[in-house]
Formats: C-alpha cells, structure tokens, sequence
C-alpha cells in the first residue's frame, strides 16, 4: 500500500475514508452500549440475588395471570364441530350452532351440548374449566367445598372455583395498583418538583397544603364516597389517587431542594433556560433516583389499599374477582380453612416479592454499591 499512496495520494485517501465510513456504519449499527452508571446499577441489582428472583417470579405470575381467560375458563379453548372449527374463548356462538334450539349464548357445560359436540367432533378445555363467576353446580358437598382433583383450591360459599377467582383476582390487584401507582406518581412527582424547584413563598404555601390533605382520614371518606356512589373499578381509582399521590410529593421536594443551587442549574439559568425545560432536563434525572426505589412500595399501598376496601366490602362491585373478597369469606367460613389460607399466602406471596424487587432497586440506585459490573 505504500507504493500506491506515494503514486496515488488522493486514491489512497478515498480508499481509508471508505473504510472509515463502513466501521463507522457498522459500529452504529450494533447494539448500544449501556453507559458506566447503567451497568453500574444493573451490577447491583442483579447482585441481590433475592430481588432478581422475585422479579422474575413475579412478571412470570402476572404474565400467566394476563392471559387468564386462556387458562381458567368456562369456555373451551377450541370447539370443532362437524368440521368447523370454533374459539369459544374469543368469541359468542348460539346453541342453535351446536344442534341446539335456543339462539342464546352455548353451555358448554350443560350435559346435551357436550354429548353433541363429543359424537360430531371434539371440546379443547384450559386448564381449568372454570372461570371466576362459574358455578360449580355438579358437586355432591356442600358450599364451601374443599379441595379435590377437579377444584385445586376447594370451592367459595358461593360454589365457584377458587384456583380461578385466585388467578383473576391477582391479575385485577395488580393492575389496579400499577394504575394507581402511575398516576399518583405523576401527580406528586409534579408536585414535589415546583414546590422543591421554587421554594420560598411556593414551597411553604405547598407543603402546608400537602400537610392538610394527607391528614384527612381518607379511609373514611372512601367508605362514604363508596356508599353513595356506585362501586367500580373507574371510581374507586380516582378516589384512591385523591389520597395516593402524597406518598412522593416529600421525596422528589427533597430532591428539587438538594439540585437547585448546583452550579449546572445555576449556569442554565444564566443562559436564558427556561425553567420547565431545567426542571425537565437538569434536575428531574437526579430526582427520579430515589422516586423509582420508592415505587414498588408505593405499588405495595395500592394493593393493599383495596384488599383492605374490598375486605371491608367497600371495594369492587360484588362478585369481582378479588383477593380481599376471599380473605373475607376465610373469616366468615372458619370452617373452610383453605380459603383463609389460599387468601393470606396470595397476600403475603405479592407483597413479599414486591418488597424484595424495591430492596434490589434501593441497592442499584445506591451510590455506596461497588459491586463490579461485569
């Protein structure tokens, strides 16, 4: 190559720029890498053996939960039906489409449905062939029954499976409390940032108001909104995040008052920018450190906020699927112990491995941790 960039300068110097561009295009295309304080973190928190664990179990449970009507259904997964192929579990069909004579919805739990589908084809069932508001009506025990081979987890006072109101009543908890947990965090993260942002007269007026309305005794005031309104799962939500969005209003103030008199601010201030895009873009990073290990416990309130309500019986409308529900029909059926017992442990299981998740998260967020990243 010598020879040519003596002879050939200007050919040369195409051929390393073309070069040079290909490792440019190649190194843009891999995968980015994650900087030195994001592997840092990762290292701590996949060092908390325990905390990674739980998260695993716990997006592989609420995963299979999501999928719930494919698992605990009164509906076959698949019905094929003198070659034709239905999904019950997606869709209604009449009975008149299974040679019955009735344009209403299809039983196929009802005995003359099952034998007609079983000469002219086949039913595919979930797993389990209950959902959460089937009534097992064939069973020879009274209500509550306890467990056996088709009922896992026994039967409720109202002889429907448990195993299923278990599955749906986790899914529904859960997301519930990610609802909340989202808009309570963005109400009080709003909150702390202006009132730790601007401090003075703003943070003073703010925090005596803040004070206020977190002494407001808001289970009571739940109990009689609930009583005068009709329950659902919309209303319920909005007047728990009356109450929720409190919880970080203090952390994130903390923060804002920490970050404004950096020197970083001070300079983006004397450069004309505006106080939003600051907030925005300067301050609010170092503040969602702390925000986001306190978020799993936040989640944990919200959950147990309506296991408490639904407990109670000022929760979700009567017959939802429900973990306070089953706790509360383990106390009224002492006589039943698998319903106190499946209750508390789906309880404790939850929020156990919540906590576990917001201990790995305070150990990646914190600056002490020097676990080597590898």
């Amino acid at each position: 190559m010598d020879w040519v960039k003596r002879f050939d300068p200007l050919g040369a110097r195409l051929k390393e720029g073309l070069a040079r561009g290909r490792a440019g295009v190649t190194a843009a295309g891999a995968r980015p890498r994650l900087s030195p304080i994001a592997r840092r973190r990762l290292a701590n928190f996949t060092a908390n053996r325990r905390g990674l664990w739980a998260l695993r179990i716990f997006l592989v449970l609420f995963g299979l939960s999501l999928f719930a009507e494919f698992i605990a259904n009164d509906r076959p997964l698949l019905v094929v039906y003198k070659g034709e192929f239905y999904l019950p579990v997606l869709a209604d069909y009449p009975d008149t489409a299974f040679g019955g004579f009735l344009p209403t919805a299809a039983d196929y739990h009802d005995p003359f449905t099952k034998d007609e589908i079983a000469a002219h084809g086949f039913l595919l069932w979930p797993l389990i062939p209950y959902s959460y508001d089937t009534q097992v009506l064939d069973k020879n025990r009274p209500a509550p029954a306890p467990p056996d081979l088709r009922n896992w987890l026994g039967t409720d006072d109202q002889q429907r499976d448990v195993l299923a109101r278990l599955i749906y009543g986790f899914r529904l908890s859960v997301l519930f409390g990610l609802l909340l947990t989202g808009f309570a965090s963005v109400i009080g993260v709003a909150v702390g940032a202006v009132q730790g942002y601007f401090g003075g007269l703003t943070d003073l007026i703010g925090q005596r108001i803040v004070e206020i309305w977190a002494s407001i005794p808001a289970l009571y005031v739940i109990i009689i909104l609930t009583a005068v309104f009709k329950p659902s799962f919309l209303l319920l939500l909005g007047i728990l995040l009356l109450f929720s969005w409190t919880a970080l209003v203090s952390v994130v103030r903390a923060e804002f008052l920490r970050t404004r008199n950096f020197e970083y601010v001070k300079a983006a201030r004397a450069l004309g920018v505006g106080h939003l895009t600051i907030m925005w873009r300067h301050v609010l990073p170092n503040a969602m450190v702390a925000t986001l290990t306190m978020l799993p416990f936040v989640l944990n309130a919200s959950i147990t906020t309506l296991t408490s309500l639904d407990f109670l019986g000022f929760g979700l409308p009567p017959g939802s699927p429900s973990l306070g529900e089953l706790l509360a029909q383990g106390k009224n059926n002492l006589h039943a112990p698998w319903l106190g017992i499946t209750a508390f442990l789906a309880i404790a299981v939850t929020l156990s491995l919540l906590v576990f998740i917001g201990e790995a998260l305070r150990d990646a967020f914190d600056p002490r941790k020097t676990v080597e990243a590898r």
